[in-house]
C-alpha cells in the first residue's frame, strides 16, 4: 500500500501528517500537563523541529526519505527511567492506550511500546538512553527543547548509526541545513563542542560519525548534480559539516579513546543492531 502525498502509513494505515504531529504533540503537552518529561526523537523529530523552513520541510518530504510520499512509519519517544512508573500510568490510565505486551514483558525496564486506540499511531518509548550501534544518554538533557529533544541530540541519535541509509542521510541533511553550529547548547542550534566532546570519549562512536559526516558530504554532490539541491544549500552543508569535522579532531581525546584508537576496526567497534517489529 502506498500513501497519498501528505499522509503516513502505519500498521497498514494512511494518517494525514499533520493529524500525526498534532496527535503526537498533544500527547507530549499532556504528558507535561502531568509533570512528565516525555520528547520526540527520530525524523519525526527533526521534521517538527524544522518548521521555521518550508524548505528543510520539502527536503524532507522529497527526497525519498522512504518513498515519494509516505515520510515517516514510525514514532519515537523517550522519557526519564525515574518517572517509568509515571509513563505506564499515562498512557494506559489516561490515555487509554493499549501497551504491547511482548515488547513491554521483555523489555519494560528500558523501552516501551503503546498503541493508540484508534491506530493512528504507536508509540516507542525508551527511557535515559538510546543503546543501539553506540550509547548516547539524556540525563538533564530532555528538557533542553519541547517537544522534541535537542537539535544537537538529534545529530548525536543519527551519527551514531553504523550501518546508515538514505533515510538517516536526508534526516541528517535537513538538520544541519536548517539549524547552526554553535560552541553551546540550545533548543534552535546544534552544539558542535557537546558533540565533539562526547566524541572524545569513545573511538567507536568517533569512527562512525565521522565516516557518517563524510557520507553526508558526498551525497549532496549526487543530490546538487540532479538539481534537488541548490549550489548555496551545497556550499552550507559543506561548510557547516567540515567545521564540525574540524572541531571533532581538535578536541582533546580521552585516554580510553586513545587507547581504543590503537585497535583500530581490527575488533568490533560497534554494537549490531537486530531491528523489532512493532
Amino acid at each position: 500500500m502506498r500513501c497519498k502525498r501528505g499522509e503516513m502509513l502505519i500498521r497498514g494505515i494512511r494518517v494525514p501528517e499533520e493529524k500525526l504531529i498534532n496527535e503526537v504533540y498533544n500527547v507530549i503537552k499532556k504528558a507535561n500537563e502531568n509533570g512528565i518529561v516525555l520528547r520526540v526523537l527520530g525524523g519525526l523529530a527533526i521534521y517538527i523541529h524544522s518548521d521555521h523552513s518550508p524548505r528543510c520541510r520539502y527536503l524532507h518530504k522529497t527526497l525519498g526519505r522512504l518513498d515519494e510520499a509516505c515520510t515517516f512509519t514510525d514514532v519515537d519517544l523517550i522519557a526519564y527511567k525515574r518517572q517509568i512508573k509515571d509513563v505506564k500510568n499515562f498512557f494506559e490510565k489516561t490515555l487509554n492506550y493499549i501497551p504491547n505486551p511482548y515488547i513491554n514483558t521483555l523489555f519494560g525496564n528500558k523501552r516501551l511500546i503503546y498503541h493508540h486506540p484508534e491506530k493512528i499511531f504507536s508509540a516507542d518509548i525508551f527511557f535515559d538512553k538510546l543503546e543501539f550501534s553506540h550509547d548516547i544518554t539524556f540525563k538533564d538533557r530532555l528538557e533542553i527543547d519541547f517537544p522534541t529533544i535537542s537539535p544537537t541530540d538529534l545529530a548525536l541519535e543519527k551519527l551514531q548509526i553504523h550501518d546508515i541509509n538514505k533515510k538517516d542521510i536526508i534526516d541528517l541533511l535537513v538538520l544541519f541545513l536548517g539549524h547552526k553550529l554553535s560552541e553551546t547548547n540550545g533548543n534552535s542550534v546544534i552544539s558542535a563542542n557537546y558533540i565533539a566532546n562526547k566524541l572524545a570519549e569513545d573511538w567507536g562512536f568517533y569512527y562512525d560519525a565521522v565516516h557518517n559526516l563524510e557520507t553526508i558530504k558526498q551525497f549532496t554532490y549526487r543530490l546538487t548534480s540532479e538539481n534537488k539541491l541548490t549550489s548555496e544549500e551545497q556550499s552550507l552543508l559543506i561548510e557547516r559539516i567540515n567545521r564540525l569535522l574540524k572541531i571533532i579532531e581538535e578536541t582533546p581525546k580521552t585516554k580510553n579513546w586513545l587507547k581504543r584508537a590503537k585497535a583500530g576496526t581490527s575488533k568490533p567497534w560497534y554494537r549490531k543492531v537486530e531491528e523489532i517489529v512493532r
